[in-house]
């Protein structure tokens, strides 16, 4: 009987079927309501970062691809969906909505098989989010005369929107739905690791009759952001993805007149104060840092302890951890799941390999890893100063840093001290606490007893080296609107 209550009970394999998932061999560029081939014909492939298994090819768009796009989307705003009342334009979009339900299995496959991540997160949390956003600005098409904006808020024009592998259909929803309820036209680039499920968004506006131009679908590489967002004929350009190449888009932006909003990177505090629920901080802090193997920008990347409860909470996480499963994200059992790309792994390892070097103590859990594919173990570092270049610098990876604090003071000092401000935590029991906290941080999102919560009503953005703008509610339609002299 000791024995049986000692054992070690495994999880059998769950797998979710990619039967669901047709795809094709190819994706040409979706351009005026059609897919249609590169001028150049140069093609790149897509592939399954958990076993590098090839999935499909995609055109790579060129500088006359973006041109005629672009001059598809300008078609479309002037002749068709500028003008077109709120109502009606809502109709697409609530229509939109519904066909992403319909397909919501075979969307979260897809998106699994070509970014990595866990089924499980993809089905419960990034495929109910994106048909949420459409449905929630489906409802704001005939209203925005009301959203506090000044009389008669009128679109921009074209929105040259460009977006990260992170999140690949969850980031086009926030892109694309709040541009086409305000009445602009979009041509979108996904990233070139992930473009598979924006290509099958293109279908989803084609079975919903969206009129061509509406939404156009240009992939490839930086070259291909490169010649749209300094497109002249784009009207608004919006942008995720890292800081430096934020800082590229707003030097290429400066002096033209185009609108931009930019959500860049991160470098989220997590702040655990000793009156915390401490079992329910750790699935905090190991949501905030694991969800989407690191993946995040608004990660909890920075674990600011009350000393008092340091070791305590340390130990809780390690066990915690140590439970996690690395594997085959197509398993419904799997937390973990792939790196995203061979160019993102190399870099976690390299920071990894420079917090050692600069004297922090990394923890990690036995954890046997696949022989293909790319792949981390969950690490913890502790030890860590605020010198450390995995306390400054954004590993976006499944890699936590580990500093305490004595003082409510100390620990805001320390949450500040990072040119990012995109998001934050805070976990304590005592009410007024959380609210003088959060008063001082300077971060955009701040959770409370909680992290990783989203809601398409609720705005997301920065400060300082995370962006400017923000996506979501009322204030993300600000960015698409114009309004009446």
């Amino acid at each position: 009987m000791e024995e049986q209550a000692h054992r070690i009970f495994e999880y059998a394999p769950a797998p979710e079927s990619r039967s669901v998932v047709r795809l094709r061999t190819a994706y040409e560029l979706f351009i005026d309501g059609e897919f249609t081939p590169a001028e150049s014909g140069e093609r790149m492939d897509t592939l399954n970062p958990a076993d590098e298994e090839h999935l499909a090819q995609v055109s790579v768009a060129g500088d006359p691809d973006v041109d005629r796009a672009v001059a598809a989307a300008r078609r479309a705003f002037e002749g068709v969906w500028g003008a077109m009342p709120g109502a009606e334009r809502g109709k697409y979009l609530f229509r939109i909505a519904r066909i992403l339900q319909e397909r919501a299995r075979e969307l979260a496959v897809l998106e699994t098989l070509d970014n990595g991540k866990p089924i499980k997160e993809t089905r419960d949390v990034d495929l109910p989010l994106v048909a949420a956003y459409f449905f929630y600005h489906a409802g704001w098409a005939d209203k925005l005369d009301y959203a506090g904006m000044g009389p008669a808020p009128r679109p921009v024009g074209v929105a040259a929107q460009v977006i990260p592998w992170n999140f690949p259909l969850l980031m086009l929803a926030w892109k694309i739905a709040p541009a086409l309820a305000a009445g602009n036209t979009v041509v979108l680039k996904p990233a070139e690791t992930t473009p598979l499920s924006a290509l099958v968004f293109a279908e989803i506006c084609q079975e919903a009759g969206l009129p061509p131009g509406v939404v156009n679908i240009v992939t490839g590489a930086g070259g291909t952001g490169r010649a749209l967002v300094g497109h002249p004929g784009a009207d608004k350009v919006a942008f995720t993805g890292s800081t430096a190449v934020g800082r590229e888009i707003a030097r290429s932006v400066a002096g033209t007149g185009k609108r931009l909003t930019l959500e860049l990177g991160g470098k989220g505090a997590n702040i655990v104060y000793d009156d915390a629920a401490l079992d329910q901080a750790v699935e905090g802090i190991v949501s905030g840092i694991f969800f989407n193997q690191g993946h995040v920008c608004c990660a909890g990347s920075r674990l600011l302890v009350q000393e008092s409860v340091a070791e305590e909470v340390l130990e809780r996480l390690r066990a915690r951890i140590e439970r996690l499963r690395l594997g085959d994200p197509l398993d419904k059992n799997t937390d973990i799941g792939a790196i995203n790309s061979a160019e993102q792994l190399e870099r976690i390892r390299d920071l990894v390999r420079a917090g050692a070097e600069e004297g922090a103590e990394s923890w990690s859990p036995q954890c046997p890893l696949p022989e293909k594919g790319y792949w981390f173990a969950p690490t913890v570092f502790t030890g860590v100063t605020q010198a450390h270049r995995v306390a400054r610098e954004e590993i976006f990876g499944p890699v936590l840093s580990v500093l305490t604090f004595r003082t409510p003071d100390e620990a805001v000092a320390k949450a500040n001290n990072t040119p990012y401000g995109l998001s934050a935590g805070v976990w304590t029991e005592k009410g007024s606490r959380m609210l003088w906290t959060a008063e001082r941080l300077r971060a955009g999102v701040i959770w409370s007893n909680t992290f990783n919560k989203f809601d398409p009503a609720s705005p997301f953005g920065g400060y300082k080296e995370s962006g400017y703008g923000r996506e979501g509610g009322r204030h993300g339609l600000e960015a698409y609107l114009v309004h009446a002299a």
